[in-house]
């Protein structure tokens, strides 16, 4: 098969106030898997939104297999062979593995007739999962896939349209290591057939196992294009931003003082005999491979699911009644996994966002007081560097590491003594990382404790002052960051 080429010539993309990509020119090759890097912010976005039809730029031109390429929509871009995945799954999930892939194009039993030939359409989709070499039956249903699983499937259902290029926006950020690795090897089946992949990540240390070159947007200038061979971590981080000073742990001081206690806490099928305290100023982490229980533990600590046995004490005064509402009171904030459908109203303004955890500070007389609301929001946009022109904005034109300082400006406005930060960093750059980091110190010194969830252990050992280790939902050890190598965190944390 034919290699496909897509070549990209001078590409700007100008908004009022703001040039969002300035003079963007390369050429992609078929065969070939491109990393496209860029912190939050950079133009990255920008640029997939072009190539993806869903803005058109303000200059420049595009070609795909050398003839022009300028798609008025989405849609167009798909039926000129641009196909994207998107980091948000959209798969059906009580369909079967074969309805999602062939979605709207079941082989029919006759050219007249209304009856689906289902024994075709089930070989058609495993011919296409074959290619791709993916080893899920074709009849299970979604529901009962795992996240990396799912993910291949949206890639197979992509490739089954036989695109030139193929766009994966962040596909490895829910994903467990040995599910990382597949996907890596769907990848590599889909650039074996010609198609040009542009593989979008924050995850530094992943694109040595699957790209073949790094591409760097900063400031909205494509700052070049290196083989994987010369993409150092270093020359990345150069690339990326030139020079970054990298952040240390400072000496926090952490108080005796407990200021929640977890007693035997369970709930079935997710956690066990949980018992820890968190103490004041600490920023306690809880490292564990995807499906050991963190996630689910402080939802249920903070009240957005049940727990069947155990207590709470906050501040040595047991939680009767676990709910939001109450745990709010009692002083404790959470910033969700998933912060597109549980952090924000995506239909709502950055500065609405911000103000709904503390609406009741900003209002008067039962409506939001624009002059009470404007301190809370400028100073988490200050405080935060979000970056955007205008507050009224809606949240959803953030990028992703933008949209998750909003949910955690939303959770500090309510003046919290207790944070709880589930997946913080997911979708964010290093830049971005290190601010969120950054903002666990400066509250710690203020006194105020977090709890912070990270799939990225290199993280826990970077930030944390002591660090809960999790299997099969209990509690198995507690280390000190410093005394334990990233590779021996690994090894604890492995399902025995």
């Amino acid at each position: 098969m034919d290699n496909f080429k897509l070549e990209l010539q001078n590409l700007t993309k100008v908004y009022p106030g703001t040039v969002a990509l300035k003079d963007f020119s390369a050429v992609l090759d078929g065969g070939k898997v491109y990393a496209l890097l860029g912190k939050n912010g950079s133009g990255k976005s920008t640029l997939v939104k072009c190539i993806s039809g869903a803005i058109q730029p303000t200059e420049g031109k595009m070609f795909i297999n050398d003839r022009p390429l300028e798609p008025k929509s989405p849609i167009d871009a798909f039926n000129q062979g641009i196909a994207i995945v998107y980091q948000e799954l959209s798969l059906v999930r009580d369909l079967t593995v074969a309805e999602n892939i062939l979605l709207g194009r079941y082989f029919k039993k006759g050219p007249h007739d209304l009856v689906i030939d289902w024994e075709k359409t089930n070989q058609k989709a495993a011919e296409i999962l074959a290619a791709l070499h993916i080893d899920i039956p074709v009849q299970a249903t979604v529901r009962s896939l795992s996240v990396g699983q799912q993910q291949m499937i949206e890639i197979a259902k992509a490739m089954s349209y036989n695109p030139s290029v193929l766009i994966l926006d962040e596909p490895t950020s829910a994903l467990a290591q040995h599910e990382i690795e597949s996907l890596f090897n769907v990848i590599r089946s889909s650039k074996e057939q010609g198609v040009i992949v542009i593989f979008i990540t924050h995850k530094l240390q992943e694109i040595q196992g699957v790209a073949d070159y790094v591409t760097v947007i900063r400031d909205s200038v494509n700052i070049g294009t290196i083989p994987i061979a010369e993409a150092t971590p270093k020359k990345i981080v150069e690339m990326m931003f030139g020079k970054v000073r990298q952040l240390s742990r400072p000496n926090l001081i952490v108080s005796k003082e407990a200021v929640l206690e977890v007693k035997q806490l369970t709930r079935k099928n997710k956690f066990s005999d949980i018992n820890f305290k968190l103490y004041k100023g600490e920023v306690l982490g809880i490292a564990g491979m995807l499906g050991s229980g963190r996630s689910e533990l402080l939802r249920s600590i903070f009240g957005v699911d049940h727990f069947d046995s155990g207590q709470i004490l906050i501040n040595n005064t047991p939680v009767t009644k676990t709910d939001i509402i109450t745990m709010k009171k009692m002083g404790l904030a959470m910033t969700p996994e998933n912060r597109k459908e549980e952090g924000l109203v995506q239909v709502l303004s950055v500065r609405e966002n911000l103000s709904i955890a503390n609406m009741y500070r900003m209002a008067s007389h039962g409506f939001l007081n624009k002059k009470m609301q404007d301190p809370y929001v400028e100073q988490q946009i200050t405080n935060l560097q979000i970056k955007i022109a205008d507050s009224n904005y809606l949240v959803s034109s953030l990028s992703g590491g933008n949209q998750q300082k909003v949910v955690v400006g939303n959770w500090l406005n309510t003046s919290p003594q207790i944070m709880f930060f589930d997946e913080p960093s997911r979708g964010i750059d290093v830049e971005a990382k290190q601010q969120i980091f950054q903002i666990m110190w400066d509250l710690s010194s203020q006194g105020l404790s977090s709890i912070f969830v990270s799939t990225e252990l290199e993280e826990l050992l970077e930030v944390c002052n002591r660090v809960l280790i999790m299997r099969h939902g209990r509690i198995e050890q507690e280390i000190d960051p410093g005394q334990v190598s990233l590779d021996e965190l690994y090894s604890l944390c492995m399902e025995a």
